[in-house]
């Protein structure tokens, strides 16, 4: 699976929001400081999507807020993934 976000690092809280475009809005309370939004980022994923944090890949923007990323086998899909 390959997701366009839009992340929004210093969140009160994790969560997935609203499409921007074509991109998905993401929430994560990590900031945007060393990687840790970028670590955040996939933990979060890995755990939203029911998969080991090695499947999920950043395939560009490391340092940007608009990224693309890979998700290999996703065991579940999150609810605004499965009306779909």
């Amino acid at each position: 699976m390959i997701l366009t976000l839009r992340v929004q690092p210093r969140a009160s809280v994790d969560a997935l929001g609203e499409p921007i475009g074509d991109a998905l809005r993401v929430r994560l309370r990590a900031p945007p400081v060393d990687g840790k939004a970028n670590a955040g980022l996939i933990t979060f994923l890995a755990q939203t999507f029911d998969v080991p944090k090695r499947h999920v890949t950043i395939i560009s923007g490391d340092h940007a807020r608009r990224k693309i990323l890979r998700i290999a086998s996703p065991g579940k899909l999150p609810p605004p993934f499965a009306k779909r």
